[in-house]
């Protein structure tokens, strides 16, 4: 009786644990330039955390941020990718994305969660070229853009 308990449990956490696999396998991982089909942001402001002190603080530089964005719109597990010149600023993009807040876009009529990141830019230059040069360094690979 215990071995056919301890069994069936087994096999449930097994079916769950493939369940929980196979939903992370199918999120959709939607580049920030073609979210809007998928989710619309809300937020009209944000307050910010920004240190004081650290490292490359006051450098032009970008920090992307993956997230994902639940089936309330919420964003979730926020994690820092990339920071562009190395330093303190990961933790003010982090910052940004858990205060974003989503609606439904039109590709998007049961409200599936979707992946995707955020691109954080401080100090930029005036120059448009030079801006976007510096926002290209912080690009994640693997997203979809069609």
């Amino acid at each position: 009786m215990i071995r056919n308990s301890l069994f069936t449990g087994a096999i449930a956490v097994a079916v769950l644990f493939a369940a929980g696999t196979a939903e992370a396998q199918t999120l959709r991982k939607v580049s920030p330039d073609r979210l809007t089909g998928y989710w619309f942001l809300t937020n009209k402001s944000l307050d910010v955390d920004v240190p004081n002190t650290g490292k490359n603080l006051n450098q032009p530089g970008c920090a992307a941020v993956s997230y994902m964005i639940g089936s309330d719109g919420r964003t979730q597990n926020p994690k820092i990718e990339k920071v562009v010149p190395e330093g303190d600023l990961g933790q003010v993009g982090v910052s940004i994305v858990r205060q974003l807040t989503y609606v439904k876009g039109s590709q998007n009529g049961t409200a599936q969660p979707v992946q995707t990141y955020y691109v954080a830019g401080f100090n930029l230059p005036e120059d448009p070229a030079r801006k976007a040069a510096i926002l290209a360094k912080c690009e994640l690979p693997g997203y979809q853009t069609t």
